[in-house]
């Protein structure tokens, strides 16, 4: 699979996340199948890192649109929570300062430090998956190039994640389903094949604040 296969992946199937709360306001089936969506646009970040050409430029790119998304993020996040909280180019954001920082640190002690300190910020800001999304990104940078390794740490890590409530809560069957349903992403990325394919850098940042505005009305418009 090409980065442009992979990228459109996730855009469909966190379309389909984000679908069930602008039609039933609440989790439901289609949310199992929007577990994909995540740890591909985690695992792209590793790939943008290490193919862009300035380094710069992708943490500016990233950071606009990271503003430009939050006021439709948040009148969607208000359908099922009036918390405040971050979108997930936030999260991603993030990640990629974290890789950038264990790669050029001398000490990976602090890299190791900094990047404790950037799980706590996901988690205190309240980012769209938090610590958990943040350190996903790093395990995909750690285990680049090494299908084995990438299988192992994303089990890892969805073990992390999901083993808690399944052992704590009494509807533990629906953690499961979301555990089998984010362990799916990891086939289309270990058939990825290390080729761009398409162009459609700008595609992914307007789509996601734009899709997030349509479901919104889209809810308002069905309330």
């Amino acid at each position: 699979m090409t980065s442009f296969l992979l990228k459109i992946i996730a855009c469909t199937t966190m379309f389909i996340d984000h679908l069930s709360y602008g039609l039933f306001g609440k989790m439901t089936w289609l949310n199992y199948i929007g577990r994909i969506a995540f740890p591909i646009f985690a695992f792209q970040i590793v790939e943008g890192y290490t193919h862009t050409k300035n380094l710069k430029k992708y943490f500016f790119r990233l950071f606009v649109f990271a503003l430009i998304s939050e006021i439709p993020f948040y009148l969607f996040h208000s359908i099922k929570s009036n918390t405040f909280a971050l979108n997930v180019m936030f999260t991603l954001l993030l990640g990629l300062f974290c890789i950038w920082i264990w790669e050029k640190s001398p000490w990976k002690w602090m890299s190791v430090y900094l990047i404790a300190l950037a799980c706590l910020v996901a988690e205190v800001t309240k980012m769209d998956y938090g610590y958990w999304g943040v350190l996903l990104v790093v395990v995909f940078y750690l285990c680049r190039n090494k299908k084995i390794a990438i299988f192992l740490g994303f089990l890892g890590m969805l073990l992390l994640k999901y083993l808690p409530y399944i052992i704590k809560y009494e509807f533990y069957y629906k953690y499961i389903l979301l555990f089998v349903g984010t362990l799916v992403a990891v086939i289309p990325i270990l058939l990825y094949n290390g080729k761009q394919g398409k162009k459609i850098k700008y595609f992914l940042y307007v789509f996601y604040p734009v899709h997030l505005l349509l479901l919104y009305y889209l809810h308002c418009v069905i309330q």
